[in-house]
């Protein structure tokens, strides 16, 4: 039977997309309501702002995510288009090409040699592709998938800082958002870190702390200039 492991690095496209969507959505709309609260406006003023965040900023990780990660797509691309025709043009210098990255890698020469005619009769972009350009399916570039997750993770954590707002009570807003936030942002830390196999305690004050700074920097804002909206 063949031996099957699951690894962590499979995940890391979803994952990277999905933790940087839900935290960008807790820290950025809980600093735009305690921001806005702390300037003493009033609770429909504060709700609506954090509406808007909520859209505003999914609409805006999905179209930075799919932009960004489809230009490397691009990249990916241009590099293997490239990378066919110098395997179609000249195949034997393309070939002492890999054997000298798998003899750098420590085979011996007549070896590394060996692998090389091995591999390139197999699938010869795919060596190279992997092997020379270093791009694996795993790391592949997949616009949709994380524009798609960045957008959906992003909208999950800005609603909790916003369901907070609307249910807790009006006397000590700013320290119901700010506690109740950092709490999420520490359970995201250390799910985060837990699912990528890092300690979660690590991966919770990471979040809790650049957290706690942007809200402390907005709720700073809007105290010093704390005109009603």
């Amino acid at each position: 039977m063949r031996h099957i492991e699951r690894h962590r690095t499979q995940h890391i496209g979803w994952l990277r997309a999905s933790v940087l969507g839900a935290n960008d959505g807790i820290v950025s709309t809980a600093s735009l309501i305690v921001g806005i609260a702390a300037a003493h406006s009033s609770m429909a003023n504060i709700l609506m702002t954090g509406v808007a965040g909520l859209v505003a900023g999914a609409m805006s990780m999905a179209a930075g995510e799919y932009v960004s990660v489809h230009s490397q797509a691009d990249t990916e691309r241009a590099d293997l288009a490239r990378e066919r025709a110098e395997l179609e043009a000249d195949p034997v210098a393309e070939r002492r090409e890999l054997t000298a990255i798998y003899t750098g890698r420590g085979l011996k020469p007549a070896l590394a040699r060996e692998v090389a005619e091995q591999l390139m009769a197999h699938d010869a972009i795919g060596a190279h592709a992997r092997d020379e350009l270093g791009i694996s399916e795993i790391a592949t570039a997949r616009p949709l998938q994380a524009a798609w997750a960045s957008a959906g993770s992003f909208a999950v954590g800005a609603v909790l800082p916003l369901a907070v707002a609307a249910l807790a009570p009006a006397q000590g807003l700013v320290f119901w958002i700010a506690g109740m936030s950092l709490l999420f942002l520490a359970l995201l830390g250390a799910v985060a870190a837990r699912v990528g196999g890092a300690v979660p305690w690590i991966g919770a004050w990471r979040v809790t702390f650049w957290g706690a700074l942007a809200m402390a920097a907005t709720a700073g804002v809007g105290s010093l200039f704390g005109a009603v909206v």
